[in-house]
Protein backbone atom coordinates (compact mmCIF):
# COMPACT_ATOMS: atom_id res chain seq x y z
CA UNK A 1 0.00 0.00 0.00
CA UNK A 2 3.06 2.29 0.13
CA UNK A 3 2.78 2.64 -3.65
CA UNK A 4 -0.69 4.10 -3.21
CA UNK A 5 0.60 6.73 -0.76
CA UNK A 6 3.41 7.74 -3.14
CA UNK A 7 1.03 7.91 -6.09
CA UNK A 8 -1.43 10.04 -4.12
CA UNK A 9 1.33 12.42 -3.07
CA UNK A 10 2.48 12.78 -6.69
CA UNK A 11 -1.03 13.58 -7.86
CA UNK A 12 -1.43 16.17 -5.13
CA UNK A 13 1.89 17.75 -5.99
CA UNK A 14 0.82 18.08 -9.62
CA UNK A 15 -2.51 19.67 -8.79
CA UNK A 16 -1.22 23.16 -9.50
CA UNK A 17 -0.24 22.13 -13.00
CA UNK A 18 -3.62 20.66 -13.87
CA UNK A 19 -5.86 22.56 -16.23
CA UNK A 20 -9.62 22.78 -15.75
CA UNK A 21 -11.59 20.45 -17.98
CA UNK A 22 -13.23 22.21 -20.90
CA UNK A 23 -16.98 22.09 -21.42
CA UNK A 24 -16.33 20.55 -24.86
CA UNK A 25 -14.85 17.47 -23.16
CA UNK A 26 -17.72 16.55 -20.85
CA UNK A 27 -18.74 13.47 -22.86
CA UNK A 28 -17.31 10.99 -25.32
CA UNK A 29 -14.82 8.17 -25.79
CA UNK A 30 -11.74 7.56 -23.66
CA UNK A 31 -9.00 4.92 -23.82
CA UNK A 32 -6.62 4.08 -21.01
CA UNK A 33 -3.93 1.92 -19.47
CA UNK A 34 -3.39 1.12 -15.80
CA UNK A 35 -0.79 -0.49 -13.58
CA UNK A 36 -1.44 -1.78 -10.11
CA UNK A 37 -0.56 -3.97 -7.17
CA UNK A 38 -2.83 -6.56 -5.65
CA UNK A 39 -3.07 -9.12 -2.88
CA UNK A 40 -4.74 -12.49 -3.38
CA UNK A 41 -5.62 -15.10 -0.76
CA UNK A 42 -6.82 -18.65 -1.43
CA UNK A 43 -7.99 -20.91 1.40
CA UNK A 44 -8.89 -24.61 1.52
CA UNK A 45 -7.47 -25.70 -1.83
CA UNK A 46 -9.53 -28.80 -2.70
CA UNK A 47 -7.06 -30.44 -5.09
CA UNK A 48 -4.45 -30.84 -2.35
CA UNK A 49 -6.71 -32.19 0.41
CA UNK A 50 -5.12 -31.05 3.69
CA UNK A 51 -1.59 -30.61 2.32
CA UNK A 52 -2.06 -26.90 1.55
CA UNK A 53 -4.55 -24.83 3.48
CA UNK A 54 -3.70 -21.32 2.32
CA UNK A 55 -1.91 -19.29 -0.37
CA UNK A 56 -1.44 -15.59 0.33
CA UNK A 57 0.56 -13.62 -2.23
CA UNK A 58 0.78 -10.32 -4.07
CA UNK A 59 1.99 -9.23 -7.48
CA UNK A 60 1.84 -6.44 -10.03
CA UNK A 61 -1.06 -6.16 -12.45
CA UNK A 62 -2.00 -4.24 -15.59
CA UNK A 63 -5.17 -3.39 -17.45
CA UNK A 64 -6.37 -1.69 -20.62
CA UNK A 65 -9.78 -0.09 -20.82
CA UNK A 66 -12.18 1.82 -23.02
CA UNK A 67 -15.08 3.88 -21.85
CA UNK A 68 -17.82 6.28 -22.87
CA UNK A 69 -18.74 9.31 -20.77
CA UNK A 70 -22.37 10.25 -21.26
CA UNK A 71 -21.87 13.42 -19.20
CA UNK A 72 -19.50 14.56 -16.41
CA UNK A 73 -21.31 12.32 -13.89
CA UNK A 74 -21.86 8.95 -15.58
CA UNK A 75 -19.77 6.58 -17.72
CA UNK A 76 -19.67 2.98 -18.91
CA UNK A 77 -16.32 1.21 -19.10
CA UNK A 78 -14.91 -2.11 -20.35
CA UNK A 79 -11.64 -3.38 -18.82
CA UNK A 80 -9.31 -6.24 -19.65
CA UNK A 81 -7.36 -7.03 -16.47
CA UNK A 82 -4.28 -9.24 -16.11
CA UNK A 83 -3.28 -9.91 -12.51
CA UNK A 84 0.03 -11.44 -13.53
CA UNK A 85 1.23 -14.86 -12.42
CA UNK A 86 2.55 -14.88 -8.88
CA UNK A 87 4.66 -17.93 -8.15
CA UNK A 88 6.58 -18.85 -5.06
CA UNK A 89 7.80 -21.57 -2.78
CA UNK A 90 5.27 -22.56 -0.16
CA UNK A 91 6.02 -24.08 3.18
CA UNK A 92 2.85 -25.85 4.32
CA UNK A 93 2.02 -27.96 7.35
CA UNK A 94 1.30 -31.02 5.22
CA UNK A 95 3.85 -30.65 2.46
CA UNK A 96 6.10 -28.06 0.81
CA UNK A 97 6.35 -27.25 -2.86
CA UNK A 98 6.02 -24.64 -5.58
CA UNK A 99 2.94 -22.97 -7.00
CA UNK A 100 1.94 -20.65 -9.82
CA UNK A 101 -1.32 -18.70 -10.01
CA UNK A 102 -2.62 -16.96 -13.15
CA UNK A 103 -5.66 -14.70 -13.02
CA UNK A 104 -7.12 -12.54 -15.80
CA UNK A 105 -10.49 -11.44 -17.06
CA UNK A 106 -12.88 -8.91 -18.57
CA UNK A 107 -14.88 -6.40 -16.56
CA UNK A 108 -17.75 -4.19 -17.72
CA UNK A 109 -18.35 -1.42 -15.19
CA UNK A 110 -20.44 1.64 -14.36
CA UNK A 111 -18.74 4.78 -13.03
CA UNK A 112 -20.39 7.58 -11.10
CA UNK A 113 -18.32 10.75 -10.90
CA UNK A 114 -18.45 13.92 -8.83
CA UNK A 115 -16.34 16.58 -10.60
CA UNK A 116 -14.56 19.31 -8.60
CA UNK A 117 -12.86 21.28 -11.35
CA UNK A 118 -9.82 19.35 -12.57
CA UNK A 119 -10.24 16.85 -9.70
CA UNK A 120 -12.92 14.14 -9.73
CA UNK A 121 -14.12 11.72 -7.08
CA UNK A 122 -15.60 8.52 -8.47
CA UNK A 123 -17.22 5.24 -7.48
CA UNK A 124 -17.16 2.13 -9.64
CA UNK A 125 -19.36 -0.98 -9.79
CA UNK A 126 -18.35 -3.79 -12.12
CA UNK A 127 -18.79 -7.44 -12.91
CA UNK A 128 -15.74 -9.62 -13.59
CA UNK A 129 -15.63 -12.61 -15.94
CA UNK A 130 -12.26 -14.18 -15.15
CA UNK A 131 -10.14 -17.31 -15.44
CA UNK A 132 -8.08 -18.79 -12.59
CA UNK A 133 -5.25 -21.20 -13.41
CA UNK A 134 -3.50 -22.73 -10.40
CA UNK A 135 -0.70 -25.29 -10.52
CA UNK A 136 0.96 -26.78 -7.44
CA UNK A 137 3.98 -29.08 -7.38
CA UNK A 138 4.35 -30.73 -3.96
CA UNK A 139 7.68 -32.24 -2.94
CA UNK A 140 6.26 -35.21 -1.04
CA UNK A 141 3.66 -36.29 -3.57
CA UNK A 142 4.55 -38.72 -6.33
CA UNK A 143 2.21 -37.15 -8.88
CA UNK A 144 3.72 -34.36 -10.92
CA UNK A 145 1.49 -31.31 -10.51
CA UNK A 146 -1.97 -30.48 -9.17
CA UNK A 147 -3.75 -28.20 -11.62
CA UNK A 148 -6.99 -26.26 -11.44
CA UNK A 149 -8.44 -24.26 -14.34
CA UNK A 150 -11.79 -22.58 -13.74
CA UNK A 151 -13.83 -19.72 -15.16
CA UNK A 152 -15.74 -17.61 -12.68
CA UNK A 153 -17.67 -14.36 -12.42
CA UNK A 154 -18.12 -11.95 -9.54
CA UNK A 155 -19.12 -8.42 -8.60
CA UNK A 156 -16.44 -5.81 -8.02
CA UNK A 157 -16.56 -2.39 -6.45
CA UNK A 158 -14.22 0.46 -5.70
CA UNK A 159 -13.55 4.14 -5.99
CA UNK A 160 -10.90 6.79 -6.03
CA UNK A 161 -9.80 10.18 -7.22
CA UNK A 162 -8.87 11.44 -10.67
CA UNK A 163 -7.34 14.56 -12.11
CA UNK A 164 -7.38 16.01 -15.62
CA UNK A 165 -4.26 17.55 -17.16
CA UNK A 166 -4.15 19.61 -20.35
CA UNK A 167 -7.93 19.16 -20.76
CA UNK A 168 -7.65 15.58 -22.12
CA UNK A 169 -5.18 13.47 -20.12
CA UNK A 170 -6.95 12.01 -17.11
CA UNK A 171 -4.99 10.25 -14.33
CA UNK A 172 -6.66 8.38 -11.51
CA UNK A 173 -5.81 6.52 -8.33
CA UNK A 174 -8.24 3.71 -7.56
CA UNK A 175 -8.95 1.03 -4.96
CA UNK A 176 -10.88 -2.03 -6.10
CA UNK A 177 -12.14 -5.25 -4.51
CA UNK A 178 -13.52 -8.37 -6.21
CA UNK A 179 -16.25 -9.99 -4.13
CA UNK A 180 -15.91 -13.69 -4.95
CA UNK A 181 -16.40 -16.97 -3.10
CA UNK A 182 -13.62 -18.69 -5.06
CA UNK A 183 -10.91 -16.26 -3.93
CA UNK A 184 -11.13 -15.31 -0.28
CA UNK A 185 -9.52 -11.89 -0.71
CA UNK A 186 -8.65 -9.98 -3.88
CA UNK A 187 -7.86 -6.30 -3.35
CA UNK A 188 -5.98 -4.04 -5.74
CA UNK A 189 -4.66 -0.50 -6.01
CA UNK A 190 -4.46 1.05 -9.49
CA UNK A 191 -2.72 4.05 -11.00
CA UNK A 192 -4.03 4.63 -14.53
CA UNK A 193 -4.14 7.22 -17.26
CA UNK A 194 -6.73 7.75 -20.00
CA UNK A 195 -6.95 10.02 -23.02
CA UNK A 196 -10.34 11.68 -23.42
CA UNK A 197 -11.17 12.29 -27.06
Amino acid sequence: MNRAIVAGALMSACAGAAHAQSSENDAGLYLGLGFGAYNVQLDDIDETDDAIERIDDDDNAWKVFAGWRFNPYFALELNYVDFGDPDDRLEASGSSGDYRLELSGVQPAILGTFPLGPVELFAKLGYYFYDIDLSIDLDDITEDVFTSDTSEEAWSYGGGVGMTFFERLHARLEYERIDTDVIDDLDSIWLSAAWRF
